[in-house]
């Protein structure tokens, strides 16, 4: 199993296509595995001239858990109580940055989804020398003013920690027909649920990241001096994270905003080729500074 060590844990990491060409480094939302970045895509991206590289989180899939500092209280953080927050969005981004060094990376394309996109949009911020440019997708600048949901029911996001295995595909197929593109069949959705149970079955790490997510503070200052290549891509029918926080994200960043209709708060086969399409547009553009 490939992994590297960044921050003081092992992340699991897999690629696609030719050492040889530039570096795109996939950087998953909240709780998601690397098998939230399709292999096929993945392997679409790599026909269009990237060495592409998919990770798992901390805490998450096959890289380390950290169960041995404990849970979270998810009802206390909902009042604004951090106090069981185990780790930060901020060592979230150092995890990423330590991967790219210490996969010997001078520069890598960033393509982040969701939590991820935050996550990318940071290391723009922070360490704009390692980002030849920057795709955010599905994300916002995590500025309170502009979130948008209208998932009537936010406890379907929450995994339950004693699940077995059917309950807990059942749950994820739930959550994914609550803030995913309609077009995806249940057959797939029960497909993809399998799949990440019996791979890697975390609720408890998937908690941590939910409070870690909530550490994290509104970018739009920081993105207005992003200087790399930028495109923002955005579901039409995303339910969790709406269209307001992708147009400031744009805003901020002078990024074009790429609309793909039909998509939601994931990443339908329909919205591949739209998506590949502004990635590697976005990533031929000549630097703004």
């Amino acid at each position: 199993m490939p992994s590297a060590r960044s921050n003081g844990l092992d992340l699991y990491y897999e690629t696609f296509g030719s050492d040889h060409d530039p570096a795109l480094l996939l950087v998953m939302g909240m709780g998601e595995q690397l098998l939230g970045w399709p292999e096929e895509f993945c392997r679409r991206l790599a026909d269009r001239g990237f060495h592409v590289i998919r990770f798992d989180h901390r805490d998450v899939g096959a890289s380390t858990w950290l169960d041995d500092l404990g849970d979270v209280d998810v009802k206390a953080l909902f009042t604004g109580d951090t106090s069981t927050v185990r780790y930060t969005f901020t060592d979230l981004v150092a995890d990423t940055v330590g991967l790219i060094t210490a996969l010997g990376l001078s520069r890598v394309h960033l393509a982040g989804v969701s939590m991820g996109a935050g996550i990318a949009q940071q290391i723009a911020i922070d360490h704009p020398p390692l980002v030849a440019s920057l795709a955010s997708v599905s994300g916002t600048t995590s500025d309170p003013a502009v979130r948008e949901s209208t998932i009537s029911d936010p406890s379907v996001l929450l995994p339950s920690p004693g699940a077995d295995r059917d309950a807990a595909i059942e749950a994820e197929v739930v959550l994914y027909r609550a803030i995913g593109s309609s077009a995806v069949s249940d057959e797939e959705l029960l497909r993809r649920a399998i799949a990440k149970v019996d791979r890697a079955h975390h609720p408890a790490g998937v908690l941590r990241h939910l409070a870690a997510n909530a550490t994290a503070t509104d970018r739009t200052e920081g993105l207005r001096a992003v200087w790399v290549p930028t495109v923002v891509i955005h579901g039409g029918d995303d339910p969790l994270l709406g269209l307001r926080g992708a147009r400031a994200t744009a805003e901020a960043t002078g990024a074009d905003l790429v609309v793909v209709p039909g998509m939601a708060h994931d990443l339908p086969e329909h919205a591949w080729n739209p998506i590949i399409d502004a990635i590697a547009r976005n990533a031929a553009a000549k630097t703004a500074s």
